[in-house]
């Protein structure tokens, strides 16, 4: 697939006028032609990432496949604010799964939509499965692991919002270290979400080799939209995660979610790349390393790591995540060491603990 980098030409900002643009490299969204697949209506909170991201996510596959797109959607956040019974914000065919397995019932779509194409003769309907981090990487991880396993046609998006938000903030395994939720409070001598837990499900996919694997955030949504685009192109499994800022649980401004997303990939903490069938293909570089405690300072669950009785434990060790990220995904410059293989990542884990 030919991409065409982008300059930006407002000086100290992340944006560009579309009108410098030729029309073929413009935003989805910035088209009168766009599908507004979630349209407005929805009772997501104020700033809400995850609104966001599958506002655009949604739509650029909508575009890839001229509308010709079926939608499977895990119960959560995104459910539950988008179609209140007996309304709905959603402007395409949607589908309600379980919790859990959303990425089971995509399945099942992509083959009934194959045997439908095959009777009829018609283009084949395209299936987006989509969920939380709690519906992806927790309670449906076995349905995951088993799409991708079976190469099944299904691109899945993941809108990773760090915890269970919809039922009162609890921890998932997308969790990162020292967090402070509900089920992971700010006591004891190493508060909030312990080290050495969790899962990092890009890289679980990449291991499948699946045919595509990206990482995104709401920070720049034109990455968003090309990588969705470019999932379409594939047929197979493919799995894209979704960096989803919530005010709420973070403790974070609403105005502020873009804001505190692009620090997260500034940090180091969150890599942003893509992967095609187990290789990595392409890294968003950072231009200037930023102190973690940039990214963590304006979010209320990391607030018990500063101040008088701030756990310089944990933040050294945060540091060391961020610090191992650019190593290994080459994050400044152009090296990057080779993905590690699960055995070594436990041992370096461990090191760090």
């Amino acid at each position: 697939m030919e991409e065409t980098k982008i300059k930006f030409y407002q000086t100290g900002t992340f944006t560009v006028g579309n009108r410098l643009l030729e029309p073929d490299q413009r935003s989805g969204q910035s088209s009168m032609d766009r599908y507004n697949s979630l349209t407005s209506g929805h009772r997501a909170c104020q700033g809400c990432g995850e609104a966001l991201g599958a506002r655009y996510a949604v739509d650029a596959a909508m575009r890839a496949t001229e509308g010709n797109l079926i939608a499977c959607n895990a119960t959560g956040c995104l459910e539950v604010f988008s179609t209140p019974y007996p309304e709905t914000s959603w402007q395409l065919p949607w589908v309600h799964s379980l919790f859990g397995n959303a990425a089971a019932v995509g399945t099942g779509m992509a083959a009934a939509m194959r045997v439908q194409a095959k009777k009829s003769g018609k283009p084949l309907t395209r299936v987006l499965a989509q969920g939380g981090d709690g519906g992806t990487t927790d309670i449906g991880f076995g349905c995951l692991s088993g799409m991708f396993d079976r190469n099944d046609d299904v691109l899945y998006v993941c809108y990773d919002n760090e915890g269970y938000m919809n039922t009162g903030v609890q921890r998932s395994s997308a969790t990162p270290p020292a967090v402070r939720t509900a089920t992971t409070q700010a006591i004891g001598e190493h508060p909030g979400n312990p080290f050495g837990i969790g899962k990092d499900v890009p890289l679980i996919a990449m291991a499948h080799g699946i045919p595509y694997v990206a990482t995104a955030t709401i920070a720049d949504l034109r990455d968003l939209e090309r990588k969705v685009k470019k999932a379409m192109t594939f047929h197979g499994a493919r799995y894209i995660q979704v960096l989803t800022p919530c005010p709420l649980g973070w403790g974070c401004q609403s105005s502020e979610s873009v804001k505190v997303a692009r620090l997260a990939i500034e940090t180091g903490l969150f890599p942003v790349f893509e992967a095609e069938w187990g290789q990595i293909t392409g890294v968003r570089t950072i231009r200037r390393l930023r102190p973690v405690e940039d990214y963590m300072r304006p979010q209320k669950r990391y607030a018990h790591l500063f101040g008088k009785n701030a756990d310089l434990t944990a933040l050294t060790k945060i540091r060391a995540i961020a610090e191992r990220n650019v190593r290994i995904f080459g994050l400044i410059g152009n090296e990057r060491e080779d993905a590690i293989p699960p055995a070594v990542q436990a041992d370096e884990r461990a090191d760090r603990l």
